[in-house]
Formats: structure tokens, C-alpha cells, sequence
């Protein structure tokens, strides 16, 4: 099987094209697990995979890298965008994806020939409770306290496209990231699990985002959690609606209108055949 492996923003995946092989979309846990390893395979945060649409030029199909599949993942999309483009694919500027969180609107920025940004449309996600899920006695989850540990955190949640909650903080410290974003992840109070934000507001125009992503850990970017970490702080009225999201391996700018768009890059890392 040949693969790539690209990254948005040190969020790394391994993509391969599906479309003519026998297996389901939902045969691919245990080949992402497998994949994914970080010291027996190529290794990487998850596996994108290729398929044929019958309402979209094409459909990803995401797993993590602990072979949960997962609905979205905006730096996998982005890297998926630039896969089946320069792969010819799908060979336009402007298309649709199918995706288990519906129909993402994408559209390449080039340089000369060459893909510069990608811009995703990632719809407006939602602050429902029953919708991330999690468990309240509000409508919302917003400004909920929780207590892990040593600390109460005040926290904020959303679905965008997965779960993902969101909680501000004076400085990033990756360590307690790593302490407590396990924790958070599984908390009682999200059934089906959640990433975890850390998110420090630098000024109306720019926020630091460190996420520990749900199936697969602390990551250098999240798509889907640094979009939720800036409509979060544009709801708690801390931003703007156009903010640079940070994390530790890039930035990517996210514009809040009648849809969120997320405009980041996406690399290609190297190329070869898989032998499981």
C-alpha cells in the first residue's frame, strides 16, 4: 500500500487511497493502529483514508491513532486536501469532502502551482449539551466548574465536528497539560470523551491553544480544537471573530461569519509503501 505522510501545523497523519481496495470505511481501526505506531510503522497522530462519494467529489475517512474513528479533524482534512489534489485525485480548487460531521467546503490557495493555504469551511459546531455530549443541568456548558485532582478548572464545551472543551488559562504549561488533560478527557461529565484545550488569550487578535486530543494525545496542533477554542473566546467575548490560533507546531487563522472557516497549511512529509 503506498502511502504519504504529511502535517498541518506538527499534527501528523499517514494518508493512503482506499478507493479501489475491499475494505469498509469502518475496517480500518486495527491498520490505524498499526500505522500509527510511532516505533513499529511509520507513526503519526492518525490515518486518513481516501474514499469515493456518491454527494461529494470525495470522502475522508479519519482514524486515530488508537483506531477510534473519529467524525472530523480540521489538520487532517487540510492534509487529505492536499493529498488528493496533488495526487490528481480530485484536481480542483474548490471542492466538496464528505466527512462523518457531513459535507466540509474546502478551497486551495496557490502559489504559482504549488498549494500556499488551505480554507476549510467547518460549519458552527454547536453548544448544546446534548449535542457534545456532556452531562449538566444547563442547556450549555459553559463556565462549569470541575475539580481534577489538585485543581478546579473552569470549563467550557462544544462539539466541533468531535468534542472538545475549552479552559483559559494566564500561561501553557505543557506539563500540566499532560497531567490533566488525560483526566479531563475522561471525565464523567463527557460520556463520549472530549479533547481538552488549554487556551491563553494574548490579545483580541491572537490566542495560544495546547490541546491533549482525545484517542491520541498531547499533539502539536489541533484543527477542530483551536476553532472551538476561538468561537469559545469570541462567545465569552474575548476576541474578534478573525483570530491567529497558535499551538506549538504552527498557526492557523480562524475567521467566525455565517460559517467558521479554518485557512492553515498542510505538508508533505515523505512518501513510500507500507508493508502491514
Amino acid at each position: 500500500m503506498k502511502f504519504w505522510k504529511l502535517h498541518g501545523i506538527g499534527n501528523d497523519f499517514v494518508a493512503i487511497d482506499g478507493r479501489f481496495d475491499n475494505k469498509e470505511a469502518s475496517d480500518y481501526s486495527e491498520y490505524a493502529k498499526a500505522v500509527c505506531h510511532r516505533k513499529f510503522s511509520v507513526g503519526a497522530d492518525g490515518l486518513l483514508v481516501v474514499k469515493n462519494s456518491d454527494n461529494c467529489d470525495v470522502e475522508m475517512v479519519y482514524y486515530n491513532a488508537d483506531g477510534s474513528r473519529a467524525a472530523m479533524c480540521g489538520n487532517g482534512l487540510r492534509c487529505f486536501v492536499k493529498f488528493v489534489y496533488d495526487n490528481n485525485i480530485v484536481r480542483k480548487e474548490e471542492f466538496s469532502v464528505n466527512t462523518l460531521d457531513g459535507v466540509k467546503k474546502v478551497k486551495i490557495n496557490l502559489k504559482g502551482e504549488e498549494i500556499d493555504t488551505i480554507k476549510v469551511n467547518m460549519g458552527n459546531g454547536s453548544f448544546l449539551c446534548e449535542d457534545i455530549p456532556a452531562i449538566s443541568n444547563n442547556k450549555v456548558f459553559i463556565g462549569e466548574n470541575i475539580d481534577v485532582l489538585d485543581k478546579n478548572f473552569e470549563v467550557n464545551a462544544m462539539l466541533m465536528g468531535v468534542p472538545h472543551v475549552v479552559i483559559l488559562v494566564d500561561d501553557i504549561s505543557i506539563e500540566e497539560v499532560c497531567k490533566y488533560g488525560p483526566l479531563l478527557e475522561k471525565n464523567k461529565n463527557f460520556p463520549k470523551g472530549t479533547n481538552v484545550n488549554f487556551v491563553k488569550i494574548e490579545d483580541i487578535n491572537n490566542i495560544i491553544v495546547s490541546t491533549w486530543e482525545r484517542g491520541c494525545g498531547y499533539t502539536l496542533g489541533c484543527g477542530t480544537g483551536m476553532t472551538a477554542s476561538a468561537i469559545i473566546c469570541n462567545y465569552l467575548g474575548k476576541v474578534n471573530k478573525s483570530v491567529n490560533a497558535k499551538s506549538e507546531g504552527g498557526c492557523v487563522k480562524i475567521d467566525i461569519d455565517d460559517f467558521v472557516y479554518m485557512t492553515g497549511p498542510a505538508v508533505k512529509i515523505c512518501e513510500g509503501t507500507l508493508e502491514v
